[in-house]
């Protein structure tokens, strides 16, 4: 059981990042140059100057494919904790990952026939 004394330590980690923090944000407030114009407001961007509208209309093809990635991703996240321990699992375990990919593959041909995948189309 723990007591409160044991959270002492919690608490004072927690207000050495915050003063960290709010020190850091006053000084670079207070310290940093404070300079203005329309040639520092400009926007820039790799060295090349802007050109046209930005709310051109693109593809979301890239972000969809961004997004799938984390979710199996992420599957990889969950698979590391049955990895080290499969043996104590049993049977049971590994009727539950099986069940765990079963539904990672259901999604992932899901993908495959909405053609999420297909860059062409």
């Amino acid at each position: 059981m723990s007591t409160p004394e044991s959270y002492i330590p919690i608490l004072f980690q927690a207000a050495v990042a915050i003063g960290f923090v709010l020190i850091s944000l006053l000084g670079a407030h207070f310290l940093g140059p404070k300079l203005q114009g329309t040639e520092k407001n400009k926007n820039f961007e790799c060295g090349i100057e802007n050109e046209g509208n930005a709310r051109t209309p693109f593809s979301v093809k890239y972000f969809l494919t961004a997004i799938l990635f984390v979710l199996f991703d992420i599957e990889i996240v969950f698979f590391y904790p049955y990895a080290v321990n499969f043996r104590e699992f049993g049977l049971d375990g590994f009727v539950a990952v099986l069940a765990f990919v079963g539904v990672f593959f259901l999604g992932f041909f899901y993908v495959l026939k909405r053609g999420a995948l297909d860059w062409d189309k």
